[in-house]
């Protein structure tokens, strides 16, 4: 036989179970909205083995009773929280090590030798995480719905979450050929490595910059969206696409993107959502930027945020919608101030800790 008709064989047959082995398993397919739309979800189902995998809740410990003390009346400088029992504050502090800094242990936030001192910049802002999740339990109901949130929900076991992001460093226009690239053409993970924008955040999840495909008006003095603006909008929904798993008609009508017309109630949602991320990056976390030392800064000094991955990490629902918030309800809603605090913070009183 001639050796080159052979190797053309062996080549083709390889070819084809290589180009078999790309198909495995079969994608699975599940109608997701008006039929005739053509809004159906793909997905492959070993990914969604892992995702669930991945996704498993911690176990919680046994609720604590409200019996008894409060942490407020019994240590010092407890500013959030001070109105549960003693008991139900430890179980707290307990589940919040073991979902932050499980090995880093209590240390990582106090000081042994004094609990109650703010020395360590950790413990400054776990409190304001603390504050941060209430706040989103309480005022973000369109978002997060009664599933709620736990600092698990972000940190997974991390001190710090995975998914998180900076401002990116201004490109350094030098003397040569490579010319502003605006923001774009790096195949940035960010965006599923396509050329779009590789920071759609910082106009959407910091700025208020309109999302927009295309403008209400035809002049050119007067649609100001342009499809170079466009392009920062198939950012944002590309990143918010890869967050959650999921394909455009999770919340969108392909009838007509731009509508609002028959879309599935996800999109209202996500529309809050987007609004929830901004308000958490200005309210609490940018106001932490003095807060934290320079190795957590970003490239430009500021502060870590959040985005649609932070929470959802890949899943269509944060820990697939399964809910840590029955078992520790003190986190749904900011916790009354304890009386005994509420005189210990007057300007005449003298501070704790």
């Amino acid at each position: 036989m001639n050796y080159s008709k052979l190797l053309l064989r062996v080549l083709a047959l390889g070819s084809i179970a290589l180009l078999s082995a790309c198909e495995r398993p079969s994608p699975t397919s599940v109608q997701h909205g008006y039929r005739g739309t053509g809004m159906v979800q793909v997905f492959n189902d070993r990914a969604l083995e892992q995702r669930t995998l991945a996704n498993e809740l911690p176990i919680a410990l046994p609720a604590a009773s409200s019996e008894g003390p409060t942490a407020g009346k019994t240590y010092q400088n407890v500013q959030v929280l001070g109105n549960l029992s003693v008991a139900q504050f430890n179980r707290l502090m307990v589940s919040i090590t073991s979902w932050v800094a499980p090995e880093q242990g209590c240390t990582y936030c106090h000081n042994p030798a004094n609990f109650a001192a703010d020395e360590k910049y950790t413990k400054v802002v776990a409190r304001r995480m603390v504050q941060m999740t209430q706040h989103v339990n309480a005022d973000w109901k369109p978002h997060v719905a009664e599933t709620g949130v736990t600092c698990y929900t972000c940190h997974r076991g991390q001190p710090v979450p995975e998914k998180i992001w900076f401002k990116e460093e201004p490109q350094n226009l030098r003397a040569d050929f490579i010319g502003d690239r605006a923001g774009q053409n790096i195949a940035a993970a960010s965006v599923g490595s396509a050329s779009l924008p590789s920071d759609p955040f910082t106009p959407y999840l910091l700025g208020s910059l309109d999302i927009r495909v295309n403008g209400t008006k035809a002049l050119p003095g007067e649609n100001r969206h342009s499809i170079k603006q466009a392009e920062w909008t198939y950012s944002l929904m590309t990143h918010m696409s890869l967050s959650l798993g999921v394909n455009c008609t999770y919340c969108h009508n392909t009838q007509s993107f731009s509508s609002w017309n028959n879309n599935p109630p996800q999109r209202a949602t996500a529309w809050h959502g987007i609004r929830m991320a901004r308000d958490l990056n200005l309210d609490y976390l940018e106001p932490l930027t003095a807060t934290f030392p320079t190795e957590r800064l970003g490239p430009t000094g500021d502060a870590p945020k959040v985005n649609c991955a932070t929470c959802h990490q890949g899943a269509y629902k944060p820990l697939n919608g399964q809910s840590m918030l029955k078992d520790f309800p003190e986190l749904a809603k900011p916790a009354e101030a304890d009386p005994a605090k509420l005189v210990e913070d007057q300007p005449s009183a003298k501070k704790k800790g």
